[in-house]
């Protein structure tokens, strides 16, 4: 979703697509892969084509494969951007798919994780997902977080970040630009609690 270049070659939606298998999870339908068992989770967040986009699922499922119970919700309800939709061009859908509601949802998804004896939660953002994840790891949620070509997000977010996070950003696009992401970093390079050599 970082601009024409993202949302004009949207991804088919396939409902069946994956390895795992849709259910509630904190009263969201939710694609899950890998082990139930297992006290490691993550959460990803989609973009504005949400949770039934194969590479998506396909992520999930190599994430699973990697010892996680991966959840992928449906924070947008069944209701996906359709990028040739004349009559709700991107602003318009946006207006009924704010962050802010999937980060209240999310909320609820974690503490269902929680209720499974989950000992340690992550998350990941694609896109329009990343604001969802920068605002969860403002507070004390998420053991990590990641970005993954983020829209929307600030250099007030980053500097309210309370947990260790990666930036994956795009080389073109528009809502993250190189010249931000360079910020990003520079805000979480000087926050020291986080550099793996403990200094």
């Amino acid at each position: 979703m970082a601009g024409p270049q993202c949302c004009s070659n949207p991804p088919i939606l396939n409902p069946s697509s994956g390895e795992g298998h849709v259910e509630k999870v904190g009263g969201l339908d939710s694609y899950v892969s890998g082990s139930p068992n297992t006290k490691l989770a993550v959460i990803l967040i989609s973009e504005v084509f949400g949770y039934e986009a194969p590479i998506l699922r396909k992520i999930a499922d190599k994430v699973a494969a990697a010892g996680f119970f991966v959840v992928v919700p449906d924070f947008l309800h069944g209701d996906p951007f359709v990028y040739d939709n004349p009559n709700r061009p991107l602003p318009v859908w946006l207006k009924d798919h704010e962050p802010y509601k999937a980060f209240e949802e999310a909320k609820q998804v974690i503490e269902a994780l929680k209720s499974k004896d989950v000992s340690a939660i992550g998350a990941a953002g694609f896109c329009w997902g990343a604001k969802v994840v920068v605002e969860l790891s403002k507070i004390d949620l998420l053991q990590a977080s990641v970005l993954l070509h983020p829209s929307f997000v600030s250099l007030d977010d980053i500097r309210g970040v309370q947990v260790p996070i990666a930036i994956l950003g795009a080389e073109i696009d528009q809502y993250s630009p190189l010249e931000l992401l360079k910020q990003f970093e520079e805000i979480i390079a000087a926050k020291s609690v986080w550099r793996m050599d403990g200094q």
